[in-house]
């Protein structure tokens, strides 16, 4: 990550003080900025003409020019700058690619979703995930100059510095490959991270653990991998390996690091194999298909399908398993379901939520389903991205342009 101050310097505290007040403010006077910051007036209006005068802050049109004026001194009003920037978010998963370009606060410029090649290289994926930035600039009209922040969330630990180890099949290489060298000069701040912690970041500020202050946010489609938040913390580790999900190759009952994709089709398989569901049934003739459409298995689950009831209750009875492993490791008080399955995933939490005070001697965390969907991992970069805005790139970027104008 590229390191800046957050110090707008010295003797300006005051005015990253306003510059903070300002990102969550909206449109505000000089009034609410001292009683926001517990400023004096005058410090607060200094602060405030400051950040003017370097255009982080616009000022509005009073209240007599805008109309709705009635007596007395109109007060001024300020609100941020709409064209400070753009941040990017980015989901580089392991068959999917997703960037998003969105304004500072609140607002979406550019989303696309593209799937991978499985056969692609690390080169190749690496390329494409640079053609996409730039398209996505491009279809924004902004520049590379105008990025404030960039985040990737990718399928793999990741360091602080944004390197992953190597994988002994060179799975993190490839869906890693070489981000944050190729991007260290796309933004004031890259930021490459594991998809899971992405998606845990995304449930704390706008998902299922809003007020939580101990969850995990289990990615659990294509592979299992947990973002684990401990007091309001996103742990990291050594290597950024906390909560990687070969762990559940080891354990018994689980026995692969594969998602609720793949757990879903080997039950059906399993079964109609032993006979316990028939070829000709209406789940027994998913079989005949090379992947095994779970969101199907689980509509028919929850419409009372007997024969999809059974495979839900086997797949319930891994996710208590992995869950139990998760509570006894961290003692979460939630553990969150997310990605693209989680949004029909209900009839399997269901049984697991019956067997899961089983798997451990603490108080079993609540099982829940993320409704953020498919796009958790991109909204988590995204929130991660403006974070870094807010704290590093925007106070720089007012530091210059204060320098510029002395």
């Amino acid at each position: 990550m590229a390191e800046v101050s957050t110090d707008l310097g010295t003797g300006r505290a005051s005015v990253g003080a306003v510059l903070d007040f300002a990102w969550t403010a909206g449109e505000f006077t000089a009034t609410e900025a001292m009683a926001g910051t517990s400023l004096t007036r005058s410090t607060a209006i200094d602060a405030i003409d400051t950040l003017v005068g370097a255009d982080v802050l616009h000022e509005l049109p009073n209240a007599r020019a805008a109309g709705t004026y009635r007596s007395g001194r109109p007060s001024r009003r300020f609100v941020l700058a709409p064209d400070l920037g753009v941040v990017i978010g980015v989901d580089a998963g392991d068959t999917h690619l997703a960037v998003t370009v969105a304004d500072p606060l609140d607002r979406t410029l550019v989303h696309h979703r593209v799937e991978f090649a499985p056969s692609q290289s690390a080169e190749e994926r690496r390329a494409t995930i640079l053609d996409r930035l730039s398209d996505a600039l491009v279809e924004a009209e902004v520049t590379r100059e105008q990025v404030l922040a960039l985040c990737v969330g990718v399928a793999a630990p990741v360091n602080r510095d944004g390197i992953s180890p190597p994988h002994p099949e060179g799975f993190w290489e490839r869906t890693n490959p070489g981000l944050a060298e190729a991007l260290h000069d796309w933004a004031p701040v890259v930021q490459i991270k594991n998809d899971a912690q992405l998606a845990a970041v995304a449930e704390g500020a706008e998902g299922a653990a809003i007020g939580c202050r101990d969850y995990v946010a289990l990615l659990a489609s294509e592979r299992f991998g947990g973002g684990v938040v401990v007091d309001g913390h996103v742990l990291h580790g050594a290597h950024g390996g906390v909560g990687e999900g070969v762990v559940f190759d080891h354990i018994v009952g689980v026995g692969s690091a594969f998602g609720l994709r793949y757990a879903v089709q080997d039950q059906v398989r399993a079964a109609v194999d032993s006979g316990e569901i028939a070829p000709d049934s209406t789940v027994g003739r998913l079989v005949e298909a090379d992947r095994i459409d779970p969101r199907l298995v689980l509509t028919l689950a929850a419409s009372g399908d007997p024969d999809a009831a059974l495979v839900t209750s086997r797949v319930g009875a891994t996710v208590a398993r992995i869950v139990g492993v998760l509570g006894s490791m961290y003692d979460p008080a939630r553990v969150i379901v997310c990605g693209a399955v989680a949004e029909s995933i209900e009839p399997v939490l269901t049984a697991a939520r019956r067997i899961l005070p089983e798997e451990l001697h603490l108080p079993a965390p609540e099982i829940l389903a993320s409704t953020l969907g498919a796009e958790v991992v991109s909204r988590g970069a995204v929130a991660t991205a403006r974070r870094a805005a807010r704290e590093h790139a925007v106070p720089r970027l007012a530091e210059e342009r204060l320098r510029a104008s002395a």
